[in-house]
């Protein structure tokens, strides 16, 4: 029976992290004003580490991201699919107030493909 029992198994990896989440990182280390080899300390990596990270030419364990994460002041969050534009719009929102944009108040489910100022939405009649 101790012949059928896999001895290794090869986790399954990443080829990179995906560009856009790569992007924020780097922005919101920016942001504070940090260096990568800042960042590095704070997480205990090294800047090569942290660069490597940034590049894509390193995919992070699922600790190390969480801490160089978390050392930005943000967070990773499983969120059911139906609900990501809802989160996105939530996380514009926020970036718009931060920024100090002041926008029209707007739903917060509103489509950007929509013109701005418009309210109505098109119903389908039976």
């Amino acid at each position: 029976m101790k012949k059928h029992i896999i001895k290794h198994i090869k986790p399954l990896r990443l080829n990179g992290l995906p560009q856009d989440l790569r992007k924020e990182l780097k922005e919101a280390r920016r942001d504070r004003g940090w260096t990568q080899q800042e960042l590095g300390h704070r997480i205990g990596l090294p800047q090569m580490h942290v660069s490597g990270i940034e590049s894509g030419k390193i995919v992070p364990r699922f600790d190390t991201l969480l801490d160089f994460v978390r050392a930005l002041d943000q967070d990773l969050l499983l969120i059911p699919r139906a609900l990501v534009p809802v989160v996105q719009a939530l996380v514009r929102d926020h970036r718009s107030h931060d920024e100090g944009h002041a926008e029209e108040e707007r739903a917060l489910y509103a489509d950007d493909s929509e013109s701005p100022g418009t309210n109505e939405r098109v119903r389908d009649e039976l």
